[in-house]
């Protein structure tokens, strides 16, 4: 991808004779490397989030720095060996585990020119706030992403759907699907039907291959989420499926039915294997609802209308709209942001290449 994509880094001419002061001159533009750049990485998916952030600083001709996750550092350091076996110079790239002061000190050093983070949002505006001037950056953190269901959606194609999109990775992925808005005729019948799926779900080891739910990443996470559901069904959710911790670190997939609008699994990205379906009344209150949140990333919508397909994609405060699809949906050379507290500017191996490489422009009298 990152060979394909260079060839697209292409500078363009700038006419001078559109008045008398350019007359007799010619100009163009190229694009250069911006300089070092400092990746921070998450631990969801240990070694394509280091891909995308180190690829294209290489492919560019930026020298990097990549700090992993804390947890899952052996994928990025088996990566950047791969490099070095490929001809790269150890100098270029550098595999830095390292504790949070001293990755704050890397990340806001004056001489790096790009900042690329993939993480928590609180975590992620800090070091934007602290970053030197100059430092150009792009952030990517989580959603509470929304999946809109409206009469005429096909259920049979849809819950298949939406079963792997939220319960992919145990929900594990900024994008997972969280919020499953349907015309309140149809919750209970939705509701059900993931349940149904979600049951039959095979939760252990995920170094097994029958395993369709892993286990968390630590302990604690496992906890958190069994607590949120326990607040939340203690606010009036019905859990339809689930609301177990199985082991020290996996939760049994779990379908909520109308969780109050205020419950932490209402309002903030529960990074687990939790789903909530909500009625509603109209499909602009269904909007309405899906664009409450500070957050904004990936979204869908599941119909046969094609007004309210586009009505969707159009209203819905997402960087992209999945139609008949689940929110989780991606591929390596599409953009992937996050928008308002989910993230700043675009993620995507051609995207990432462009920020990390800036104009020049050459003015050539003759």
């Amino acid at each position: 991808l990152c060979i394909k994509e260079i060839s697209h880094l292409k500078g363009t001419e700038i006419p001078m004779d559109l008045t008398a002061a350019g007359a007799g001159r010619i100009s163009f533009t190229q694009r250069e490397p911006i300089g070092p750049v400092v990746a921070v990485s998450a631990f969801n998916h240990p070694l394509n989030l280091i891909v995308h952030q180190v690829a294209p600083a290489v492919a560019t001709g930026c020298p990097v720095l990549v700090k992993p996750a804390n947890n899952t550092p052996l994928s990025c350091q088996t990566f950047v060996e791969i490099l070095y076996e490929a001809g790269l110079d150890e100098d270029w790239c550098r595999f830095v585990p390292c504790n949070t002061q001293t990755a704050e000190r890397m990340v806001t050093d004056p001489r790096v020119a790009f900042f690329s983070f993939i993480g928590s949002a609180g975590v992620g505006w800090m070091l934007r706030s602290k970053l030197a001037p100059g430092t150009r950056c792009a952030l990517e953190h989580g959603g509470v992403a929304p999946v809109i269901v409206d009469e005429s959606a096909d259920l049979n194609s849809m819950i298949p759907a939406l079963l792997k999109g939220g319960f992919y990775h145990s929900g594990q992925v900024c994008v997972s699907v969280q919020r499953i808005l349907t015309p309140k005729s149809m919750a209970s019948d939705i509701a059900e039907r993931l349940a149904e799926g979600a049951k039959k779900l095979i939760v252990g080891n995920a170094i097994n291959e029958s395993t369709e739910c892993g286990p968390l990443i630590t302990p604690s996470e496992a906890s958190r989420v069994a607590n949120w559901v326990e607040e939340a069904v203690a606010e009036g959710a019905s859990a339809l499926c689930g609301a177990e911790q199985k082991t020290e670190t996996t939760y049994q997939p779990t379908v909520l039915l109308n969780p109050s609008m205020q419950s932490k699994i209402s309002t903030n990205e529960i990074f687990g294997p939790v789903i909530g379906v909500y009625g509603y009344e109209q499909m602009d209150d269904a909007i309405k609802i899906a664009n409450s949140l500070p957050f904004a990333f990936q979204a869908s919508v599941f119909t046969k209308n094609l007004d309210n397909a586009m009505r969707a994609v159009q209203h819905l405060d997402a960087t992209a709209v999945m139609v008949n699809d689940h929110t989780a949906f991606r591929v390596d050379w599409m953009p992937f942001a996050g928008r308002r507290h989910s993230g700043y500017n675009t993620g995507g191996i051609g995207y990432t290449m462009h920020d990390m490489t800036q104009d020049k422009m050459a003015v050539i009298k003759l």
